[in-house]
């Protein structure tokens, strides 16, 4: 059992005398609650063995938790003065191969998991991510993430409570959109906590929550996703007009777009926040067999 971890303070000096300030643009907010970090590993229901990854480990603060359960821990950091750092705190407490700290930016271009760390990730099996991520990052990583031929097996993330709330979002809801659909077609979310602003350095000016997305035994093939999610786009970057106005601009044909609607037994009236993200993929499906 990994104890308790040096006061906020010996972190700081180490921060101070590296010359960091905190990125508002890199969301660097660190999370200095201990029973909190406990509790967020907890909530990532990981145990001795399982391969864990977690994004932007700033000083460490999540992953001493993640140590502590005995999961294998990979540990991705892309400021070098924060990588130093945790680096130093983490090395000793962990057993001999639980811990790869990797010094890179988790997605390549902000659209793709980035090769650095696919080529780390299991190819087969289960593996999770638990992560306070970076809310610049969040959304396009979720995805990024859920659509890797090996998918983690759940992902347990702490970001701004808006962006958990469209995680656990349900269709016909203000906050279901495009991120709750795509990710919606192959896991189940729910909130397990929510964190003040207060437990944070630097504060930041929105709340935070925990999301658990969790991956279902039956998915839809990567060949059928990767035709749905543009039509996901295509229809949440009007939300507002209905599917056959949308669907109608999309294809250049309201005659064929209203023969696609009707094939899926779709009104061509309704708008895109209340489909179920089936509706989606049975509208693929339906474009693709034209």
């Amino acid at each position: 059992m990994i104890g308790r971890r040096p006061p906020w303070k010996e972190f700081k000096a180490a921060l101070d005398a590296a010359g960091f300030h905190p990125s508002k643009k890199l969301g660097q907010n660190f999370l200095l609650d201990e029973n909190t970090a406990l509790a967020i590993a907890r909530d990532g229901e990981v145990g001795p063995g399982d391969f864990v990854v977690e994004i932007g480990v700033g000083c460490g603060f999540l992953s001493v938790g993640l140590l502590g359960t005995g999961a294998h821990l990979l540990g991705v950091e892309l400021d070098r003065r924060l990588h130093a750092i945790a680096a130093g705190f983490l090395e000793p407490l962990a057993e001999p191969d639980q811990l790869e700290l990797l010094r890179a930016d988790a997605l390549a271009k902000k659209r793709a998991v980035a090769p650095e760390l696919v080529e780390r990730l299991p190819t087969s099996g289960p593996w999770h991510l638990v992560s306070n991520l970076p809310y610049s990052i969040a959304s396009p990583l979720l995805v990024s993430m859920a659509r890797l031929p090996n998918p983690p097996a759940s992902m347990t993330v702490l970001v701004q409570a808006e962006v958990a709330e469209r995680l656990c979002a349900k269709p016909a809801t203000s906050s279901w959109g495009g991120l709750s659909a795509k990710l919606h077609f192959t896991y189940e979310a729910r909130l397990t906590r929510r964190v003040g602003a207060g437990l944070f350095s630097p504060r930041p000016k929105v709340e935070s929550a925990v999301a658990r997305l969790e991956l279902q035994a039956e998915r839809p093939s990567p060949e059928l996703i990767a035709r749905a999610d543009p039509l996901v786009d295509v229809f949440f970057q009007s939300r507002r007009k209905t599917l056959l106005a949308t669907l109608s601009r999309h294809l250049g044909d309201r005659p064929a777009a209203e023969a696609a609607l009707a094939a899926v037994g779709l009104e061509p009236g309704l708008r895109p926040e209340v489909l179920e993200p089936a509706a989606f993929l049975d509208l693929a499906r339906a474009l693709a067999e034209e």
